[in-house]
C-alpha cells in the first residue's frame, strides 16, 4: 500500500475539515472477516480531487452526497473523491479481515478455553483496515461507534457504551480524536470496576486470567488513582475523556497503546506468577506513561510525525517522574538510569541514530523513530530542560500549551513558544543543540577541567559528587558546563562522579576504574550506584574496558545491590558480556561465576530471592551435571527449599535453559505446555523447542520464522528468540547465510512492525566472528531491503561489530 507522504497530508489538511465519523462494525460474520460501514461528514475548501483511506477485504459500495462512487477501479488503499462539495456525507460499506499481527482488528483464540478475543491496533496507519477514514493525525474528529457482536461478549471502546439489544452496543460520541487513537476490544472479557474523582475506571482481561486480574486489581487501581491525582495537580487540566478503561489484551505487539478512554496493554502485565518488585515497578511506569499520553498526544496531538517526541518523550519523562513522586516506587529514576537511559545511549551511538526531532517524509518512516532516542533520550533531555528552566516555569509552560491547543494539533514551535512565555527564555539554541542534532557527549575529568567530547558540544547542568573510600558522599555541587572544556575546583576525593544525580544526558568516563570495584558495594544511594554500573557498562560497550572487568564488578557489587530493577539490568548486561563480548573460551567460566553469585544469594536475601532464582536458571553453565540436577529438582517441586514458588514463569525460565543445554527433549516441552496450556505457555513452548540443540528442531523453528504466515506474530517472535544460543555455533553455522538470503523476501510479506522485531530476534547475535560481520555487511549492500529490515540489520550489525571489538580488547 502507498504510504501517506508529508506533502500529501499537508495538502489534504488544507483542503478538508472532518466534522464526524459514525462507524458500524458487525463482528458476527465468522472467524475471518467482519463488516464495516462508515459515515463521514466533512467539509471541503474547494472541489479539488482528494481521497479517503480504506483497506478492505472487499469494498462493496461507496456514496458521496448520495451519489454512488465507481469502486471498480479501487486500488485497495485509496478511494478517490472527485469534486467534493462544501459540505459532504461519505458512506462506505466494506468487509474487513481480522489479523494476527497486532494491527487492524486482531483476533486471538485462547488455547486455555477456546474463547475468541478481539482488539484494535490502529497505530500508525492501520485504522483503514477497520474503518474508512482520512488517516492522518491532524484531521481529528469526534467518532460515534456501534458494534454488533456475540451477545455473550463484552465490548469496550473510547466512549462510554451500553448494550441496547442482545449483542448490539452503542457508544457515546468521543471528543475529537486522531484516527490512530480509535480503540476497541471485544470478547468474553472479565472486568473489574472502580471510580475515582468522578472518573469511572475499569480493568479487562481474558477469562483465563480472571483470578490473576482480580488479585492484581487493587494495586493497579491504586497506581492509576495516584497518577491521575498527580497529573491533575501538575497540569491543572482534568482528564478530558470521561471513563478510563485499561484492557490487558492477548498477543499485543507493543507494551501499551494510549487510546483515549481505553488504554491497551500487553496482558503479561497481569501477573500469572510471583513477580519481582522490578516487574511491579515496570507495570506502574507503563500505567503512568500511558496516562501522560492523555494530555501529550491525545488532548494535544502532533500535527505530523516529525514531532512524535511530543508524545513519547514527554510520556516517558512524566511516567518516571510521576511514579517517583506519587507511588511507592520512589527510586524510579534509578531504574530509568540503568534501563531506559542505557537504551537511549545505545541507540544514539549506532549508525541509525537520528535527532530527537527529525523530518519524516511519509507515514511508513514513522516506525523508524520509535526507539531509544525518541523515548529515553527525549525524556533525559526534558529532565535536563527542567533542571535548567526550573520546575515552576516548566509546568506553567505546559499548562499554557494545553490551554492553547486543547483538542487540536501542535508542533515543536508551539511547545517552545509556550515554555518561552512561561520562563522568559529563548529556547531556540537549546532546541537546536539538543533536539535537532544526534549523538551523545562524553564527559570526563582531566585535572581541573571537565572535558566534553562529541559533536556538537552542548550545554549541561550536572552534579559533581565527591566520595570517600567508605562510599560516603563528601559533597555535591551543581555546575553549568558548555564547550569542550570547563574549569572546576575540587578538593581531592577517592571518587569524583560527574553527572551525580543524573540530571543530564551524557556518558561518563571515570579517572580510576579499578576503584569502582571496591567502592560501588559501599555506596548507599541507589541512583549513584546505578550511574556507576552504567558508566562501567558504557565503557565495556565502547571497548574502553574489557568485558571481564564488568563481570568482576558483578561478582563484587551485585550481592550488595538492593534495587531489584538494577539487579535485573545488571544480569542482562552480564549475559551480554559473557556470551557475546568475551571470547568463547571464557564463556563457560563466566556463566558459572554469575550462576554462583545468583545461587549464593538464594538463602541470604528474601527481598531479591526471586530475581536471583531467575538469574540462576538463566546462567546455568553447560556441562555441569550438578547444576542440571538442581534445575530439574526445582521443576519437581511447587516451592524451592529457599522459599521461591516454582510457578509458570520460573518453570518456563528453567525449561528454556535446560532445553538450550540439551537437557529437555520435545516430549518434556510438550508436558510443560500441558501444565500451562495458555497463550503464554504456547509462546514459551515455541521458544523452548527452537532452543534445543537438535538439527530438526532448528529447521522447524527457522521455517516458522521465514515462511509461516498462519501463526500469530508472538509465536513467530518466540521461535526467533529461541533459535540462536551460545554454544550452538557449529549447529547453526549455515543459518547465517540463510538469514542473509531469506530475510529480504520475508520482509516483503509481513507488516513492518513485525519485520522490525522478527529481524532483530532472528539475527545471529552469538555467531561473533569476522565472517558473520562480512556476511551482514554484504546483506546491507542490497538495494531491495525494506526500511524496517535495513534498520534492524544495521543496528544488530553494529552490535556484532562491538562484540568483535570487545573480544579483541
Amino acid at each position: 500500500m502507498p504510504s501517506l507522504t508529508s506533502a500529501e497530508a499537508t495538502r489534504r489538511a488544507a483542503l478538508l475539515r472532518v466534522d464526524s465519523y459514525h462507524v458500524e462494525l458487525d463482528l458476527t460474520r465468522g472467524d475471518e472477516v467482519f463488516g464495516s460501514t462508515t459515515t463521514i461528514r466533512f467539509r471541503a475548501q474547494s472541489p479539488e480531487v482528494t481521497f479517503v483511506d480504506v483497506t478492505p477485504r472487499t469494498l462493496h459500495a461507496a456514496t458521496l452526497n448520495g451519489v454512488p462512487l465507481d469502486v471498480a477501479g479501487f486500488d485497495g488503499d485509496r478511494l478517490a473523491l472527485r469534486e467534493p462539495s462544501a459540505e459532504n456525507v461519505l458512506v462506505i460499506e466494506a468487509t474487513m479481515a481480522y489479523t494476527r499481527s497486532g494491527t487492524g482488528l486482531h483476533r486471538f483464540v485462547d488455547p486455555a478455553d477456546g474463547q475468541a478475543y478481539l482488539y484494535a491496533g490502529m497505530f500508525v496507519d492501520n485504522a483503514p483496515a477497520v474503518f474508512a477514514c482520512f488517516d492522518q493525525p491532524d484531521l481529528k474528529a469526534p467518532l460515534t461507534l456501534t458494534v454488533t457482536a456475540d451477545p455473550q461478549w463484552t465490548v469496550v471502546a473510547n466512549g462510554a457504551g451500553r448494550q441496547t439489544a442482545p449483542g448490539r452496543w452503542e457508544f457515546t460520541e468521543t471528543a475529537p480524536l486522531a484516527t490512530y487513537f480509535v480503540g476497541l476490544a471485544a470478547g468474553p472479557y472479565h472486568g473489574v470496576h472502580s471510580e475515582h474523582d468522578g472518573v469511572p475506571m475499569s480493568l479487562y482481561a481474558r477469562r483465563s486470567l480472571a483470578e490473576h486480574l482480580d488479585r492484581d486489581a487493587p494495586e493497579i487501581f491504586e497506581i492509576t488513582r495516584a497518577c491521575l491525582d498527580r497529573y491533575h495537580e501538575m497540569f491543572a487540566v482534568r482528564y478530558p475523556f470521561g471513563k478510563y478503561d485499561q484492557v490487558f489484551a492477548p498477543e499485543f505487539t507493543m507494551g501499551a497503546m494510549e487510546n483515549p478512554g481505553i488504554v491497551t496493554f500487553r496482558d503479561e502485565y497481569v501477573f500469572r506468577s510471583a513477580a519481582t518488585e522490578a516487574q511491579h515497578e515496570r507495570r506502574a511506569a507503563v500505567i503512568a506513561h500511558e496516562m501522560a499520553h492523555m494530555w501529550f498526544g491525545d488532548l494535544v496531538t502532533l500535527r505530523w510525525w516529525d514531532d512524535v517526541w511530543l508524545n513519547e518523550s514527554f510520556a516517558e519523562y512524566m511516567g518516571s517522574r510521576v511514579i517517583a513522586e506519587a507511588t511507592p516506587y520512589t527510586d524510579a529514576w534509578t531504574s530509568f538510569a540503568t534501563g531506559r537511559k542505557a537504551w537511549g545511549y545505545a541507540a544514539d551511538q549506532r549508525p541509525s541514530t537520528h535527532p530527537v526531532v527529525g523530518e519524516v517524509p511519509d507515514t511508513a518512516s514513522t516506525l523508524l523513530l520509535f526507539d531509544g532516542i525518541c523515548y529515553a533520550k527525549g525524556a533525559s533531555v526534558l529532565r535536563q530542560l527542567v533542571a535548567w528552566l526550573g520546575d515552576e516555569a516548566f509546568l506553567a509552560g505546559l499548562r499554557d500549551y494545553f490551554a492553547r491547543h486543547r483538542h487540536g494539533n501542535a508542533t515543536l514551535a508551539d511547545l517552545l513558544a509556550a515554555l518561552g512565555r512561561a520562563s522568559g527564555r529563548d529556547l531556540s539554541a537549546w532546541a537546536r543543540l539538543w533536539l535537532t542534532t544526534s549523538g551523545v557527549n562524553t564527559l570526563s575529568l582531566d585535572g581541573g577541567v571537565i572535558v566534553q567530547d562529541g559533536t556538537p558540544s552542548r550545554p549541561h547542568r550536572i552534579g559533581v559528587g565527591r566520595y570517600d573510600r567508605s562510599g560516603a558522599r563528601l559533597d555535591r555541587i551543581e555546575v553549568d558546563i558548555d564547550g569542550p572544556g570547563t574549569a572546576i575546583e575540587l578538593a581531592p576525593a577517592d571518587l569524583v562522579l560527574l553527572n551525580d544525580g543524573d540530571l543530564s544526558y551524557a556518558k561518563i568516563r571515570l579517572t580510576d576504574w579499578p576503584a569502582v570495584i571496591d567502592l560501588l558495594p559501599r555506596i548507599t544511594d541507589s541512583l549513584t550506584r546505578a550511574l556507576l554500573w552504567q558508566a562501567v557498562w558504557g565503557a565495556v560497550r565502547d571497548a574502553v574496558l574489557p568485558a571481564g572487568f564488568y563481570l568482576r564488578l558483578v561478582a563484587a557489587g551485585l550481592p550488595a545491590e538492593t534495587r531489584v530493577t538494577v539487579v535485573e539490568h545488571v544480569l542482562d548486561n552480564a549475559w551480554h558480556a559473557a556470551t557475546q563480548y568475551l571470547p568463547a573460551s571464557g564463556r563457560v567460566d563466566a556463566l558459572a561465576g554469575i550462576y554462583e553469585v545468583c545461587r549464593s544469594m538464594l538463602t541470604r536475601d528474601p527481598e531479591r530471592r526471586l530475581a536471583f532464582a531467575q538469574g540462576a536458571a538463566r546462567f546455568a553453565p553447560p556441562g555441569d551435571s550438578a547444576v542440571v540436577a538442581t534445575l530439574r529438582g526445582w521443576l519437581a517441586v511447587e516451592r524451592t527449599d529457599f522459599g521461591v514458588p516454582v510457578d509458570p514463569e520460573l518453570r518456563w525460565q528453567i525449561a528454556y535453559r535446560l532445553a538450550a543445554l540439551g537437557e529437555l527433549d520435545a516430549a518434556d516441552i510438550d508436558a510443560e505446555y500441558e501444565r500451562d496450556h495458555s497463550g503464554t505457555g504456547a509462546e514459551q513452548a515455541a521458544r523452548c523447542r527452537a532452543a534445543r540443540p537438535d538439527p530438526d528442531a532448528k529447521a522447524a523453528a527457522w521455517q516458522t520464522v521465514v515462511a509461516d504466515e498462519t501463526l500469530s506474530q508472538r509465536l513467530l517472535f518466540a521461535s526467533a528468540d529461541g533459535f540462536w544460543q551460545p554454544g550452538q555455533e557449529a549447529l547453526t553455522q549455515t543459518y547465517i547465510g540463510r538469514y542473509a538470503g531469506q530475510m529480504p523476501e520475508m520482509a516483503t510479506r509481513r507488516h513492518p512492525q513485525v519485520v522490525s522485531r522478527l529481524a532483530d530476534l532472528a539475527y545471529p547475535r552469538y555467531a561473533v566472528a569476522p565472517e558473520t560481520l562480512d556476511t551482514m555487511r554484504r546483506l546491507l549492500t542490497r538495494d531491495d531491503l525494506t526500511p524496517m529490515l535495513r534498520r534492524a540489520v544495521v543496528d544488530a550489525t553494529d552490535e556484532l561489530a562491538r562484540s568483535l571489538a570487545s573480544r579483541g580488547r
